[in-house]
């Protein structure tokens, strides 16, 4: 067996932890989802600053828990927040459009 036929177990179990996080964040987007939904019927602004705050905090301490890069955890919680942010946008603006496209057809 060579050195990179060596590598196939690490690169087994590499693919199944990548499928396990994209099905994670799949969930986590289907919940922000839920949560626009939720944060238009009940006029709630899509930004919640100390919510941010608070989920920033806990991803800096999960990830050195853990031993990830300070930076790296940073990093990927400013992209998720950014894309999930976006996303509420997005749902939120349409179901404010839909709402008003048809108060104006009633």
């Amino acid at each position: 067996m060579s050195e990179v036929d060596g590598l196939a177990p690490f690169r087994a179990r590499l693919d199944e932890i990548d499928n396990a996080i994209a099905e994670l964040l799949g969930e986590r987007f289907d919940i922000c989802r839920a949560v626009a939904r939720h944060k238009s019927a009940h006029d709630i602004p899509m930004m919640q600053p100390d919510r941010v705050v608070e989920v920033r905090e806990r991803y800096l301490a999960r990830g050195a828990a853990v031993g990830l890069p300070t930076a790296f955890s940073a990093e990927l919680f400013e992209v998720l927040i950014g894309a999930t942010c976006r996303l509420e946008d997005e749902i939120i603006a349409a179901l404010a459009s839909a709402a008003s496209e048809e108060a104006e057809s009633a």
